[in-house]
């Protein structure tokens, strides 16, 4: 048995009525906050192990069979070491390197597709054993065999599209190894955060390397990072100016129109 519409639409008023409460209720418990703050610089957050974020996931991936380590008899040098005496370059949990990110992308497409198609088609049947004359019968207003069918059809598409977009990034972050995959690659996690005035900024960069990518002066460039998760944001008094107010972005989510 079908339900009736008014239940439906209650259903659908007490759903909707619950999202926008638990949103007004996570808005409040955010304005709270900024109120708390007026005339506060925004806050750095502390120093802590990365492993012990309650979102933090060890990275699993696929891993080659283990290598052998082959010394040479009698050798004072080391398998991959870049130094007589020691390798300078992170190789172990908490070991710390420099990444580069110089990003300079740029890219512009420009597209247009123009199509137009004209179709015409036409059939009689002026000759079939003598049956055709019995179209006349049956249609009472009579027919001529040799025009039965007769269509036309055209069709015509217009498309255009564009892409400018311009991206220029130059960053240094440190960051720390927290942990060596079974084929030896390190998984590195790392973040920064500068305060002026009432902006905080904050860059954030984590992912997989291996250890030969390492320059000699313990750095590496961000395109050598495998699954690199790469974040530069901010909050406080300009990113606050530049997000849509609360009741703004409520609006968007739910006005269909």
């Amino acid at each position: 048995m079908a339900r009736p519409c008014h239940h439906r639409r209650f259903t659908l008023s007490v759903t909707l009525a619950s999202l926008l409460g638990a949103g007004m209720l996570s808005g409040c418990g955010n304005m709270i906050d900024r109120v708390a703050g007026i005339g506060n610089e925004p806050s750095m957050d502390p120093i802590e192990n990365p492993q012990k974020d309650p979102n933090y996931q060890p990275v699993s991936l696929p891993m080659p069979s283990p290598s052998v380590d082959v010394r040479q008899p009698n050798s004072l040098w080391r398998q991959g070491s870049r130094a007589f005496f020691k390798d300078q370059r992170a190789a172990k949990i908490g070991d710390i390197l420099t990444v580069v990110i110089e990003i300079d992308d740029e890219a512009k497409l420009d597209n247009k597709t123009d199509q137009t198609r004209d179709g015409s088609n036409s059939a009689g049947l002026d000759n079939l054993l003598g049956y055709e004359t019995m179209l006349k019968d049956i249609f009472p207003d009579g027919i001529d065999a040799g025009n039965l069918v007769n269509s036309d059809s055209k069709s015509t598409t217009t498309g255009s599209g564009t892409v400018d977009r311009s991206e220029a990034i130059k960053l240094r972050v440190a960051a720390v190894v927290t942990q060596v995959l079974p084929n030896g690659n390190l998984v590195l996690q790392g973040s920064q955060q500068v305060r002026v005035n009432y902006e905080l900024r904050q860059l954030t960069v984590g992912g997989v390397i291996r250890p030969e990518d390492i320059s000699n002066v313990n750095e590496i460039n961000y395109d050598k990072i495998a699954e690199a998760r790469i974040a530069y944001g901010g909050k406080g008094t300009l990113s606050d100016v530049q997000q849509p107010r609360f009741g703004q972005q409520v609006y968007d989510i739910f006005f269909p129109f």
